[in-house]
């Protein structure tokens, strides 16, 4: 009886160590202008599965997300939110995608161009 408790707590203890190793946190800059632009950045980047948290600041344009990557990467992150119309540094969003954004969100493109991996 003594072992099966034991193993048990082994078992809950190495799991649980799986999981907290699991989570991971990036930045990254994400071009915006407004409240409406951080609403819908942090909904991109939540809607990816495996994120559990983002934050986007628009006075430095940064984002921070924390995700599991062991279902997601932040490529994938990136991917969404710039589906959703916004630059990231790493993936510019399409023209149409971009062009959809109501006029408040229309930041100008023209200062920094982000790489395209």
């Amino acid at each position: 009886m003594k072992t099966k408790a034991l193993s048990l707590v082994t078992l809950f203890l190495l799991g649980t160590a799986t999981v907290f190793a699991a989570s991971k946190t990036e930045k990254f800059k994400v071009y915006g202008n407004c409240g409406m632009c951080e609403k819908t950045i942090e909904k991109a980047a939540l809607s990816v599965d495996g994120v559990t948290a983002a934050d986007w600041n628009k006075e430095t344009k940064q984002m921070e997300v924390t995700f599991d990557d062991a279902k997601t990467d932040v490529h994938k992150v990136h991917m969404a939110i710039a589906k959703a119309g916004y630059d990231t540094d790493m993936h510019k969003a399409t023209d149409e995608a971009y062009e959809a954004l109501p006029g408040c969100c229309q930041y100008d493109r023209t200062t920094e161009e982000p790489e395209t991996k």
